[in-house]
């Protein structure tokens, strides 16, 4: 069984990310923490083969956790996850020996094959013989995955609503979504339901004058 850390600051998505992670066959979670300190105290006292690893962290940078972690002799994998897009944060985390890099939002089916991967590059990388085995076993972290969202929806429109989502703390209602990203109102809708479901955003009902509340959505990562 492979023993997982969940490293993230936001308790709802915290929790979300627990129940994918215990809905894959041969892992289990160890433990749930918030923050970078209680992630390092964490893997001292615990055994711990790998680190779902939020990168912005109320205390410090996941980059920091991770140098700490190669600086303690921890021996765990980190899988960063996070909304960082900057390339070169990318290569950074990758030096810092983060094994695969998952972007916010994502869903269940993405974060299952990056986990299926690592499972087996743990499997095979202990049975190398030669340059061959080798290459073979970090292949099967590096493979771009096929595996995307549910039919009809697409990652750029799904990025362009979480981004205009993050660009108002306070929330916004469908309409608002639609017009800041050129989608219809329907179409906005239903990826900050897909946001909402998946544990990246909150559905906060808020009531007007009259009529029946409008349902607004607040990013939580």
């Amino acid at each position: 069984m492979i023993m997982v850390l969940v490293v993230e600051d936001d308790l709802v998505a915290a929790e979300a990310h627990r129940q994918y992670v215990e809905r894959v066959a041969g892992f289990t979670v160890a433990g749930v923490v918030h923050s970078g300190a209680e992630a390092l105290r964490f893997c001292e006292r615990h055994t711990v083969d790998l680190v779902l690893l939020d990168f912005y962290l109320p205390d410090t940078h996941g980059l920091a956790v991770c140098r700490a972690l190669r600086a303690s002799g921890s021996a765990a994998d980190v899988i960063a996850v996070t909304s960082a897009r900057d390339l070169a944060v990318v290569k950074t985390a990758v030096s810092a020996g983060v094994v695969q890099y998952l972007l916010k939002p994502f869903t269940f089916a993405s974060l299952r094959e990056k986990l299926e991967r690592y499972a087996q590059f743990r499997q095979s990388a202990g049975q190398a013989s030669d340059q061959t085995d080798v290459d073979r076993a970090l292949a099967t972290l590096r493979t771009p995955s096929h595996q995307g969202l549910p039919k009809g929806m697409s990652e750029h429109t799904l990025n362009a609503i979480a981004g205009a989502l993050r660009a108002e703390p306070e929330g916004l209602p469908a309409g608002a979504a639609a017009s800041a990203t050129g989608v219809s109102r329907v179409t906005a809708r239903r990826y900050l339901e897909y946001l909402a479901d998946t544990g990246l955003a909150a559905r906060e009902p808020r009531y007007g004058q009259v009529g029946r509340p409008e349902v607004w959505y607040r990013a939580l990562t």
